[in-house]
């Protein structure tokens, strides 16, 4: 399987490069992971502009079953999102793209784009470390279809 995190911006703080790389190592026993960050659309003063520029160039880049992160979306527990991973890849789903808007969210056309709209909560997350959450949630849900002790 492969999965991809579409996200818009790059990170800068080494503390979220090394959680990255760490849990960038342990999923490849799982499963083929492809980070893809596309720029800000810093040029643009409106607001809604700006999400919708933005939106264009994360659809660009994402393929397969597309899952947008957003704080409406449905909640899911970690079993749940394994759940969701593990019939995606049974039903012949090789390919999810995990898609993280940026500071203004998403937009209208990327989530009527989405396959799935997950929510991690209605908290808001800075967009570096809601990335490691991502990524260690998406490895936790790994172990879970594996069988493993990681989730207890």
């Amino acid at each position: 399987m492969k999965i991809n995190i579409v996200c818009v911006g790059k990170i800068k703080e080494r503390f979220y490069i090394d959680a990255i790389n760490e849990y960038s190592k342990r999923m490849s026993k799982f499963a083929e992971l492809t980070i893809i960050e596309v720029n800000e659309a810093s040029n643009e003063e409106n607001l809604q502009k700006k999400s919708e520029a933005e939106g264009k160039l994360l659809l660009a880049k994402s393929s397969g079953i597309i899952v947008c992160l957003d704080s409406k979306g449905t909640q899911f527990s970690s079993i749940e999102l394994s759940n969701f991973i593990h019939e995606k890849q049974l039903s012949g789903g090789s390919t999810i793209s995990f898609v993280i808007g940026g500071s203004n969210g998403l937009s209208a056309e990327v989530l009527s784009r989405a396959n799935a709209i997950i929510s991690f909560g209605k908290i808001t997350f800075p967009h570096q470390l809601f990335r490691v959450v991502l990524m260690e949630q998406i490895y936790r849900a790994f172990t879970i279809i594996a069988g493993l002790p990681y989730h207890k």
